[in-house]
């Protein structure tokens, strides 16, 4: 202590201020470190805030995580037609669901339905992305923590596909290929695949089965082939479960007339026989336009089988209750019988009760004669069959939410 004091007093005594004045802060040296400190927590604070609002910026949510009993499903084109009944419906067996849509081809009017029905948090949340972006695919794997994929999105237009094909090739194969590389690489352990009967072209024996040899006569098909394919090739080096599901012709709509079929004006021309039918009802368009009337059918125009939309996507949930690891499978989902373009025109004239106009065309590229599936497999392995069978019936749903919805879901 004393050697301290000396030590201390004669540090002291070279100093020219007398011994007892002490040292006290500047007072205006206090306000600028005080002043400092603000300001620098104002900055922090804003800092903060704009991260949060930063798309970047990621904070945990039902989402991101996954929850014991909650199967968490990400559907691809859920703003479509076929994707936004898939998820009304899985949202209605309590899954939790994540839309991913570009809008290109579906509507936010759908989306809007969706969050109205289902408001609760962690139930269902929509992404406006692109598939064909690379940084936004994996960003949407990466913070979101999904246990399966119901791959719908998709351009799926025969006569588009003819006379632009690498819409089709990127759109369909490309994409599909990004999608399953999000999967592997961030451990997701369920694919259902959304196909078609397209990739069969024209098989010379009906009913169309599992076995008939894929040979597609269009870019649609052939896409849908090549993405099939890509599918399989990567199974064989995976435990992914996967289903992957040929469908054929979809009609109808939610029987509560909460959703309905509702393209965009501009593709009209390239839609399902059953828009026409409906816009030619409703005077939007003259009449419809039947294309091709010299095919080997019994009134020379086309067959196909027309499978209701609350079917098929009730073999939707059947496939994803049914994947298993290590295993694909492959369906066709149909009704089993084939019916006329005339037989569907008259289904729908009555379905309306609207006499429509019918202009008869040549043959339009990449169409086939007949089509038709053999649901056995289906039937036996995932217990499902086609109960909506009734085309006027089904037709006659579809009619009521296109009268109650004449522009689209613009309408709402």
């Amino acid at each position: 202590m004393l050697n301290f004091a000396g030590g201390r007093s004669q540090a002291r005594s070279n100093r020219s201020m007398p011994i007892a004045v002490m040292e006290y802060p500047d007072p205006k040296r206090k306000s600028n470190i005080f002043g400092k400190l603000l300001m620098a927590a104002a900055l922090t604070a804003l800092c903060i805030i704009m991260l949060k609002h930063s798309p970047s910026f990621s904070t945990p949510t039902h989402f991101s995580r996954h929850e014991k009993g909650v199967t968490h499903v990400l559907v691809t084109g859920g703003a479509g037609y076929i994707g936004s009944h898939a998820a009304l419906r899985l949202l209605k067996e309590s899954y939790r669901v994540t839309i991913v849509d570009n809008l290109s081809r579906g509507n936010i009017g759908a989306i809007k339905v969706l969050q109205e029905l289902f408001p609760e948090p962690g139930r269902l949340q929509f992404i406006y992305a692109d598939l064909g972006d690379p940084d936004a695919v994996d960003k949407i794997f990466s913070e979101n923590a999904f246990d399966a994929v119901i791959h719908f999105a998709a351009v799926a237009y025969v006569g588009e596909s003819t006379t632009d094909p690498l819409k089709y090739y990127h759109n369909i194969t490309s994409n599909t290929l990004m999608v399953l590389k999000s999967m592997a690489v961030h451990g997701v352990g369920t694919l259902i695949y959304s196909s078609t009967c397209a990739t069969y072209g024209e098989p010379e024996k009906m009913p169309i089965t599992e076995e008939t040899p894929q040979v597609p006569i269009n870019p649609y098909g052939k896409a849908k082939k090549m993405a099939e394919d890509m599918i399989l090739d990567f199974s064989k080096n995976s435990d992914m479960a996967i289903m992957i599901l040929r469908y054929f012709n979809v009609i109808g709509s939610d029987p509560e007339g909460r959703l309905g079929e509702a393209p965009r004006p501009e593709l009209r021309e390239q839609g399902r026989i059953s828009g026409a039918c409906f816009d030619a009802a409703r005077g939007i368009i003259p009449g419809i336009k039947v294309k091709g009337t010299d095919y080997k059918t019994h009134d020379g125009t086309c067959i196909r089988d027309y499978i209701d939309v609350t079917d098929l996507v009730d073999a939707h949930l059947k496939a994803l209750q049914h994947a298993k690891a290590h295993n694909v499978g492959i369906y066709n989902v149909g009704t089993g019988k084939g019916r006329s373009v005339k037989e569907f025109v008259e289904a729908c004239k009555k379905a309306t009760g609207v006499d429509i106009k019918v202009e008869y065309l040549p043959r339009r590229p990449g169409d086939y004669a007949e089509v038709f599936s053999g649901p056995t497999k289906i039937r036996r392995e995932l217990n499902w069959t086609a109960r909506f069978t009734d085309l006027q019936e089904s037709l006659g749903i579809a009619w009521r939410w296109q009268k109650a919805h004449r522009n689209g879901y613009s309408s709402l």
